[in-house]
């Protein structure tokens, strides 16, 4: 089947398996490596994905699902010539260790910012209660969130 939609500000046209993943076609066939499989049953969030700026986990998903929508995902919040405050913000606190929650970890408090620019430190916990990190412990996170989200405001 054809799908299109719009991925990190892209159109995409693309023919997919009724049956192929959207984490799948993410990484294999477009190669966003944001996204990764951890868990493939949507408890890791190492998938995490905005999807008409919702919270997603595209292991979750069908790439046919995506037809029609806006995906984002870490890589299109930023890029190294012109990083996110989130980008910066995790390098700058230390919440960062081996990357590998971090894209999805970055994607979900994305989708948080861009619904409350003043999120409490509760609320960051809440929803980054789905992403696991098996590194660090959350507090250099949520102190990142915090910190990006000042920024957002025009408060560094």
């Amino acid at each position: 089947m054809t799908i299109r939609f719009v991925l990190n500000g892209r159109e995409m046209c693309l023919d997919v398996a009724p049956d192929r993943r959207a984490v799948v076609l993410l990484r294999e066939d477009l190669a966003v490596l944001g996204p990764k499989e951890g868990c493939g049953s949507g408890e890791c969030g190492a998938c995490s994905v905005l999807v008409d700026g919702e919270h997603r986990l595209s292991c979750l998903m069908l790439a046919a699902q995506l037809d029609g929508r806006e995906v984002l995902t870490s890589e299109g919040l930023g890029d190294t010539e012109t990083p996110h405050p989130l980008h910066q913000a995790f390098a700058a606190h230390g919440a960062v260790q081996c990357g590998f929650c971090s894209p999805g970890m970055v994607v979900a408090a994305a989708g948080l910012l861009g619904k409350k620019a003043r999120p409490s430190r509760e609320e960051v916990r809440r929803v980054l209660s789905g992403n696991l990190c098996r590194c660090t412990g959350y507090v250099k996170i949520v102190d990142a969130v915090l910190a990006a989200a000042r920024v957002l405001r025009g408060r560094p």
